[in-house]
């Protein structure tokens, strides 16, 4: 059966392609520059089991080891409005696109000298949750491991903060209010559908998986 989802997804790595390589053009990602730039972000982003208490209590999203053209999309989403967050909306707003690449590059490869960790095998999702992930068609974007997105604007979600991810995704479900949501279109498709009993218990599988995000904790801290 044809996914009507498909096409949609097909343009959307296109034109995140496109503006990867205009983007490449002008701005040279500096990762020794970005580690200079992040006094805003290890407060929350460099400090273990961290939680954020907007629009409710969670723990903040694992970055290092994130793509860096993902980082750079979701700060260019905070900057643009298309993510409502106040204090991210501030933090992104104050950032250059070299600033943004920079940082990204920085938390990129931020915990990768420590090295790759062995190979994990995933348990097998229980069938409630193959069929929410069947549904939603999630590793057409993110990866069969949903460690290895299609495109690199796209984020990895294997072994992420389970309680992060439910309020990722339930931001996708939210409309009409200022402060807080997301508006990308492919992501509210694929949100909208799902309870959030639904959304939990696919949070909870995708943290549950092995992956490469980390949370570095920055020398200052140590």
């Amino acid at each position: 059966m044809k996914n009507p989802l498909l096409s949609p997804i097909l343009a959307a790595v296109v034109l995140v392609s496109a503006a990867a390589g205009a983007s490449a053009q002008s701005v040279k990602a500096d990762a020794v520059a970005g580690e200079k730039k992040v006094a805003m972000c290890i407060g929350c982003h460099n400090i273990p089991g961290y939680q954020a208490s907007f629009p409710e209590i969670y723990k903040v999203p694992k970055i290092a080891g994130q793509n860096g053209a993902y980082i750079v999309a979701a700060l260019t989403a905070y900057r643009s409005g298309e993510r409502k967050h106040p204090s991210m909306r501030a933090i992104a707003t104050s950032l250059s696109d070299q600033d943004m690449a920079d940082v990204a590059a920085y938390y990129e490869q931020l915990g990768k000298a420590d090295g790759a960790a062995a190979p994990v095998k995933a348990d097998e999702a229980p069938a409630n949750v193959s069929k929410l992930l069947a549904q939603a068609n999630c590793a057409s974007c993110h990866g069969a491991n949903f460690s290895a997105p299609i495109a690199p604007a796209y984020p990895k979600l294997a072994g992420q903060h389970a309680d992060y991810l439910y309020v990722a995704l339930k931001a996708y479900q939210t409309d009409h209010n200022p402060i807080y949501g997301r508006s990308n279109q492919i992501m509210m498709g694929m949100a909208r559908p799902f309870t959030h009993p639904e959304l939990k218990a696919l949070a909870g599988y995708l943290s549950s998986l092995p992956g490469e995000l980390k949370t570095v904790s920055q020398s200052r801290f140590r």
